[in-house]
């Protein structure tokens, strides 16, 4: 298989992948946002994540493998949520100004950044710009988890590729 070129790299970044990220990005704050602050505990099964554990990862993940791409590092200490952000409004909040942090810094970043190698745990080296697709293929898994939590904690699912019952109900009641 053909190495990919720094060309080839943006390419796809610029053309793919930011246009998705950033709309996958506006799903998470609103499912991390949807959260009752009175339920962070919940938990479907005791071997689950609660549902403020399952924030705070998506919301630190998410970031992480964006500064993977921007840093040409893995690094599992990168991206810590302050201790002082307790509630899933705060939570969004730290997420969405993080984001657009990164998403800028993305956007710019050169042909050699985005084709360096870059080590994942020991596990696998990929090329950094491929992090941005494995990134988002995790924050979509664990946002799929904490949106499935959200009705049994007696919270609205917001809309997330389609309208959401919740969010129609909300619409039809609106135009009544």
């Amino acid at each position: 298989m053909q190495e990919m070129t720094g060309e080839q790299a943006v390419f796809l970044l610029q053309n793919v992948y930011l246009g998705t990220l950033k709309n996958e990005s506006r799903i998470t704050t609103k499912i991390i946002a949807a959260v009752p602050a009175d339920k962070c505990e919940h938990r479907p099964d005791p071997a689950s994540r609660s549902a403020i554990e399952l924030a705070r990862h998506i919301a630190v993940a998410d970031n992480r493998f964006l500064e993977t791409v921007i840093n040409g590092l893995f690094d599992t200490s990168a991206a810590a949520i302050p201790e002082s952000v307790k509630t899933p409004a705060e939570i969004a909040r730290w997420y969405e100004e993080r984001f657009a942090k990164n998403f800028e810094a993305l956007t710019k970043s050169t042909g050699e950044q985005l084709v360096k190698v870059v080590d994942f745990r020991g596990m696998f080296q990929r090329p950094a710009v491929t992090f941005v697709i494995l990134g988002m293929h995790h924050t979509i898994h664990h946002r799929g988890q904490l949106s499935s939590y959200l009705r049994s904690m007696g919270a609205k699912v917001p809309s997330i590729y389609g309208e959401s019952h919740d969010d129609a109900q909300a619409r039809k009641a609106a135009q009544a």
